[in-house]
């Protein structure tokens, strides 16, 4: 398989670090119509935040992967759903929204069984899951799925006039019980339990625990076999579920793409606590390509810095771990959008197949790299 040709575990870790020990770029590379960049600043003690880009002379991917409680949910997605996505596009003759919910559902299914393969020896996998966000573009057409609350944003040019900024469109739906729309949702589908939802240590959380209501894994809050588990009782505290209180139904938007429809920025929930939408594409939008996801991960680092009234160079001497006390792990891909660029010229431009992952862990190329291999054999 093409995809599966292009994923070779040297090709993972192309880029460079950018000043900071736990901040990590690749260059500015080529897609079918136009260019990407990314950018990753690690802040848990193990990364948690995994990313990707394949392209071809046909269709661009883009994935960002924010996992909690561990790095295990966002490993395993970022191995197995492109893959999934290149077999059932083919299959079924391109992409389409069927083909990412059956990716996405695919994906899913196998981790569960992982997860049911791994309890014995790893019980707490079960609480292990990841948010997880996916730009797939083919020809002019743009699809963005997501579970959880990391978030896609167009820049958008309002006319044909260069002297007309550049406006901020937001393409995903934050899956977080602190949005009221989601909080009711999730609400609503559980009339008989008062406390499926429930405020505590400054916002709303699912079950008093996890603030998105869409994943792939956190089995415990899906399965409530698992919370009956002897060996998962032993691990934690479980849960009384009578039904499933998250799901991985991704909210899947469809898009032409348009000539004002400049650039696109996909980025974990780190980024979006820090920066705003409109921030985040003005950014964008007045400086150069090269090095714009580092650019807008340091905007951030400095607004946190901010917060706590702190300078970005002493924030930068805190290690790993107990740096997640001042910002979260942060992952951004921004992919330009070149409508002037001919299907010929398209195809030329990128007619053999490209991959570009982020470090599994920033400080480490290699850290738990094995391990996390073993765990899927």
């Amino acid at each position: 398989m093409m995809l599966r040709s292009c994923c070779r575990p040297l090709e993972r870790f192309i880029g460079r670090w950018a000043g900071d020990g736990l901040l990590w770029q690749s260059e500015l590379k080529a897609h079918a119509s136009g260019d990407y960049s990314i950018a990753v600043v690690q802040a848990n003690s193990c990364l948690e935040d995994q990313s990707q880009v394949f392209t071809s002379s046909s269709a661009t991917y883009v994935g960002v992967y924010d996992g909690h409680g561990g790095p295990e949910a966002s490993r395993f997605v970022n191995k197995h759903l492109f893959p999934y996505m290149h077999k059932f596009a083919s299959e079924q003759g391109g992409l389409s929204e069927d083909v990412i919910k059956k990716a996405f559902n695919a994906t899913e299914e196998e981790f569960l069984r992982l997860v049911k393969r791994a309890l014995p020896a790893k019980p707490q996998i079960a609480s292990v899951g990841s948010c997880c966000l996916v730009g797939a573009i083919s020809n002019t057409k743009l699809y963005v799925a997501n579970l959880g609350d990391s978030r896609a944003v167009l820049g958008r040019r309002v006319s044909e006039s260069k002297r007309t900024p550049v406006v901020a469109e937001r393409l995903s739906t934050d899956h977080n019980v602190g949005v009221d729309e989601v909080r009711k949702e999730v609400v609503a589908l559980h009339p008989d339990d008062s406390h499926v939802v429930v405020y505590t240590r400054g916002v709303w959380r699912i079950k008093g625990i996890i603030q998105v209501s869409r994943s792939i894994g956190d089995v415990y809050l899906k399965k409530p076999e698992f919370n009956r588990d002897p060996i998962f009782q032993q691990f934690g505290n479980p849960v009384p579920l009578k039904r499933a209180v998250m799901t991985a139904e991704p909210s899947i938007l469809t898009r032409e793409l348009k000539p004002q429809d400049l650039f696109l920025i996909f980025a974990s929930d780190g980024l979006w606590e820090q920066l705003t939408d409109e921030a985040a594409v003005e950014i964008v939008s007045k400086n150069p390509r090269a090095g714009i996801a580092k650019r807008l991960v340091r905007a951030a680092l400095h607004e946190a810095a901010r917060k706590r009234e702190m300078r970005y160079t002493d924030l930068k001497k805190i290690e790993k771990g107990i740096r997640r006390h001042f910002h979260d792990d942060i992952t951004v891909i921004v992919v330009y959008l070149d409508h002037n660029i001919s299907s010929h010229t398209r195809g030329a431009k990128n007619a053999i197949a490209g991959y570009t992952t982020a470090p599994v862990d920033i400080f480490s190329l290699n850290s738990n790299y094995e391990a996390e291999e073993k765990l899927h054999t």
